[in-house]
């Protein structure tokens, strides 16, 4: 078992998912650098554990490209990726983070958690009750800059983007991405994202979508890209929320 206690003081519990694996420690030894700023690992280790064996694929494959995360909240799928690029001998890559570092922007009537709950109405309630409202926020970008540089990966490749990705996408995009992680939650950013970076996923790069269970505007914006380019794309459940597909 692994024990980890968020900073809100909550503990978790893990049994250890890697027992088909079980030479792999330096994921289980280094949880702690990258599990206190992710709000995937509440879910288990799957959301954390996929990526990282994603990296491994890429790296000893030579799938050519940086690697993206839309939404990063404090960081710590980014520490992750981070992690596991030099645990794997390559530390030439360039990590793009792009979010707005002030919290998530207001969702738009197509965004609906999974049990039908209207989530810009919550959005709209929470902000009326605070004038410090933030949700989603994780942290402004100089503190998530020193969250992610104690993963020691070179500073000059974490390529910060500040802004909202309907802005700043594809102005300041990669010209080619090995891995994609979109975990902006809404339909429309969801949406921006994939018509502007899906093309550039090399073959054999990795897509994730986090929130394809738990946010129905992701999930609809992620079946219409689908639907309206024809893809042949086999999207494989990593738990009741996150989705990760192979580029053919």
């Amino acid at each position: 078992m692994v024990n980890i206690v968020l900073p809100d003081g909550t503990k978790v519990h893990y049994r250890d998912i890697i027992e088909n694996d079980p030479d792999d420690l330096y994921f289980l030894k280094n949880i702690n650098k990258f599990a206190p700023y992710t709000m995937t690992v509440k879910r288990g280790l799957e959301p954390s554990y996929s990526p990282y064996k994603a990296v491994q694929y890429l790296v000893e494959n030579q799938i050519p490209g940086d690697f993206v995360e839309c939404g990063v909240w404090r960081g710590g799928s980014v520490i992750l990726i981070a992690l596991a690029l030099a645990h794997f001998g390559d530390i030439d890559r360039k990590i793009f983070l792009y979010d707005t570092f002030t919290g998530m922007t207001k969702p738009d009537e197509e965004d609906v958690d999974w049990d039908g709950r209207n989530l810009k109405k919550k959005w709209e309630k929470d902000s009326s009750q605070s004038e410090n409202f933030q949700w989603g926020y994780g942290g402004g970008i100089e503190e998530i800059r020193k969250n992610v540089y104690a993963s020691n990966y070179p500073k000059d490749n974490f390529v910060f983007v500040k802004g909202l990705v309907e802005h700043t996408i594809p102005g300041t995009v990669p010209e080619k991405i090995a891995l994609l992680r979109l975990d902006t939650d809404w339909y429309a950013s969801t949406y921006h994202e994939l018509v502007h970076l899906y093309p550039i996923i090399s073959a054999g790069g990795i897509l994730i979508i986090d929130d394809y269970g738990w946010c129905r505007g992701s999930r609809q914006a992620t079946d219409k890209y689908i639907k309206e380019h024809k893809l042949d794309l086999f999207l494989s459940r990593i738990d009741e929320s996150v989705r990760l597909a192979v580029k053919r």
